[in-house]
């Protein structure tokens, strides 16, 4: 993955968030599709609760750098260009974390009414804010982090209802 914005000039912050977002995505998106391999293994939720952790801490190191990286809409337009053409759009995450949760689906250990896509988002959305608002006002103000990683997972209310 080579992305670049400045045309071989040197880029100060954005090009250090390029440079780490270049080292942190690739591992980040191997935990993401690790995950296919535990469909039907242990429970549903703890396989996602170590995936919460990582999303936390992967969103707090990419986002310390993307904060002063995004200072201008013209570096911020430029770099959503080049994550569309990179391919790296918000779905190279949700993608691994659906299928999973279809995978799931099917065999009846996420509820038939899920719907993995938001699910997925959602996810993906409690870490990316648990990592911004930690970045903003301080750790002190939120449980530990896998504490938090577990709420996240809990509130998606994934597991099936049992019949009565």
């Amino acid at each position: 993955m080579a992305l670049t914005l400045r045309d071989g000039r040197p880029g100060g912050s954005i090009e250090h968030f390029l440079a780490l977002l270049q080292y942190r995505l690739p591992f980040w998106l191997s935990v993401l599709y690790d995950l296919s391999h535990r469909v039907g293994q242990g429970q549903v939720n703890d396989n996602l609760i170590p995936i919460a952790r990582a999303g936390i801490d992967y969103y707090l190191e990419v986002q310390s750098a993307a904060l002063p990286a995004f200072s201008s809409l013209n570096v911020t337009a430029r770099f959503r260009d080049a994550i569309r053409d990179a391919g790296l759009g918000p779905e190279a995450e949700v993608a691994p974390l659906a299928a999973y949760l279809r995978g799931e689906q099917r065999l009846g250990r996420v509820a038939a009414g899920v719907d993995p896509e938001a699910s997925a988002r959602l996810l993906l959305a409690g870490c990316f804010y648990r990592a911004n608002m930690e970045l903003i006002v301080g750790a002190d103000d939120f449980p530990p982090r896998d504490a938090g990683a577990e709420e996240i997972v809990r509130e998606l209310r994934l597991r099936p209802v049992p019949a009565t």
